[in-house]
């Protein structure tokens, strides 16, 4: 019964779009009308700012973040801790306050593994800036975090992690197929727009 509690839980919490709220309340626009038209850190940080970008990441690793520990006070097993995590992702990307759609849920991501892979999740997330960093693609930083993440639940030990963070690393990918078929075509906007 905790575990289906909590799952319901985690749905309805990653459901939130922190993004699209700060952007109508603050901003007075949309995210999704403009923009790359997703409700991401991305895309809040471009149409509102840095800081309301960082305070959209934020918030949206603590969706995910916290409801997975909190549950891990009642969950013991990994498989139900597994499904937490699943359904705060799951939230994110299909989110209940916003017609079933949502966002690409890398923060959501982190998030939620951070909660039962620090180790892991934050060598994911290194090489994710890395890669932003080498790049100036926040996609193909996102990318390799998500090919990343089963790979080092298997180096740190969280074996028992590596079946959802193979799911997510799927979703994360379909996700971003847009960003991929503009990767691959050379047309990916930078993360920052070189200077004239």
């Amino acid at each position: 019964m905790s575990v289906i509690v909590w799952t319901v839980i985690a749905y309805i919490l990653g459901s939130i779009p922190f993004g699209l709220v700060i952007a109508k309340s603050i901003c007075h626009i949309d995210p999704r009308l403009d923009g790359s038209r997703n409700t991401g850190a991305t895309n809040i940080a471009r149409l509102c700012g840095t800081k309301f970008g960082i305070a959209t990441l934020v918030l949206d690793i603590l969706k995910g973040f916290l409801p997975v520990l909190m549950s891990s006070a009642w969950i013991e097993s990994d498989l139900g801790l597994s499904l937490v995590v699943l359904a705060a992702i799951v939230g994110h990307v299909s989110s209940c306050f916003m017609g079933f759609r949502g966002g690409k849920a890398v923060a959501t991501t982190i998030g939620a593994f951070l909660a039962v892979s620090p180790w892991g999740t934050i060598f994911s997330a290194a090489l994710c800036l890395g890669t932003v960093a080498l790049s100036g693609h926040v996609s193909m930083g996102s990318l390799t975090f998500a090919l990343a993440l089963p790979v080092f639940m298997l180096l740190t030990g969280n074996f028992a992690y590596v079946p959802v963070a193979l799911v997510v690393m799927i979703i994360l990918f379909w996700r971003h197929k847009e960003n991929i078929y503009r990767l691959a075509r050379g047309e990916e906007n930078p993360w920052l727009k070189p200077k004239a």
